[in-house]
């Protein structure tokens, strides 16, 4: 049997009004997206529990959600701080080209004249473009932390999944 690899869409922050719903700041793009999964794996202190989503809807900047057996403010407040993960088989598949954030977390960094920068720590969301958080390791070329733009064709010019590598073109000095 195969065990389930889940990925973070989000987290709960705080409850909203007295009838169990509560605040979602959610990771996908288009934020309504997390919408989409009726069956969320929530994280909260090291405890995982199973939850179904009722209902859910844009609310403001954010996103609001009903979930099953949440029905008061008091219940809704344990939810809060809770980070949301799924079942990263259910998430849609991309086009050549296209990964997803957790895809690339992990992944081995060396520019185009071979010189190991180190692993995708993790991705940052700025607005104009992603941003690739580059964390040194034991062979990297120094021990820095680097921000590299996720630009593909510009600054990424090579991303092999099976080789958990990616290339870049970029200054190692920067």
């Amino acid at each position: 049997m195969n065990q389930i690899e889940y990925t973070v869409l989000g987290k709960v922050t705080s409850p909203y009004g007295i009838h169990g719903w509560v605040k979602v700041h959610s990771y996908t793009d288009p934020m309504e997206n997390i919408l989409g999964y009726k069956q969320w794996l929530v994280t909260k202190d090291g405890r995982d529990l199973s939850v179904k989503v009722k209902s859910g809807k844009r609310h403001g900047k954010g996103i609001i959600v009903k979930l099953e057996g949440c029905d008061d403010r008091n219940k809704a407040v344990e939810f809060g701080g809770s980070i949301i993960k799924v079942d990263k088989a259910l998430l849609p598949k991309l086009a050549v080209g296209d990964y997803y954030w957790h895809q690339l977390e992990g992944l081995r960094v060396s520019t185009i004249a071979d010189e190991y920068l180190g692993k995708v720590s993790h991705l940052i969301e700025t607005g104009s473009n992603d941003v690739l958080v580059i964390k040194a390791t034991a062979d990297s070329i120094d021990e820095r932390e680097r921000l590299i733009p996720y630009l593909p064709d510009q600054v990424i010019k090579r991303i092999d999944l099976e080789a958990e590598q990616i290339v870049v073109e970029w200054d190692s000095q920067f």
